[in-house]
């Protein structure tokens, strides 16, 4: 990877040698790697039996959870944050895991519409819970910083799993415990 970003300083003309960049197509590898963690991580590894029984079946909300996730069509950040909840049936899932889950998604390449509704359903298989919420809301750089250059933008999706989307109650129940937020 240190060769190809080195390839891509010079192409740009840039002279590889100089000062400020003989060290940057390490520095970039290193932090490619870190940006796209994701893929050497696994669901379970980031669960690691973090599940605890719980007679709650009231909804459990994280949200404003930051993340940080990189366009798959032009490898531009696209940065904003997440809001999860969900409705347990017997257990719950450790708040750290809820985080870890969203971050091994988004340290992939990514469109936000796929990021959504992953995160719904993995904490949806791993909690066996009556249904999920998911919304993500964030800017991306490859349309602020190029293309139409819309500097306010912010685009938002969401993915609903049972109950979320089956009862209207209970998806508006969460849209408006989140709303002071988004």
């Amino acid at each position: 990877m240190k060769d190809a970003f080195a390839s891509i300083i010079s192409h740009i003309g840039e002279d590889i040698n100089r000062p400020g960049l003989r060290d940057t197509p390490e520095r970039a590898a290193q932090a490619f790697e870190f940006l796209t963690q994701g893929y050497q991580q696994t669901l379970d590894e980031i669960v690691n039996d973090a599940l605890f029984p719980s007679d709650s079946d009231e909804m459990v909300i994280v949200q404003n959870i930051e993340l940080y996730s990189l366009c798959e069509h032009h490898l531009l950040p696209f940065i904003g944050k997440c809001h999860v909840a969900y409705l347990p049936t017997g257990r719950v899932i450790g708040l750290s895991k809820i985080a870890r889950i969203v971050d091994m998604y988004a340290r992939r390449l990514q469109i936000q519409e796929n990021l959504t509704k992953e995160i719904a359903t993995s904490i949806r298989d791993v909690t066996k819970a009556a249904g999920v919420g998911v919304i993500i809301e964030a800017q991306h750089m490859c349309m602020m910083m190029r293309g139409v250059e819309k500097q306010n933008s912010i685009m938002k999706t969401s993915a609903m799993l049972g109950a979320f989307r089956s009862r209207e109650g209970t998806r508006n129940e969460f849209l408006s415990l989140i709303k002071h937020s988004y």
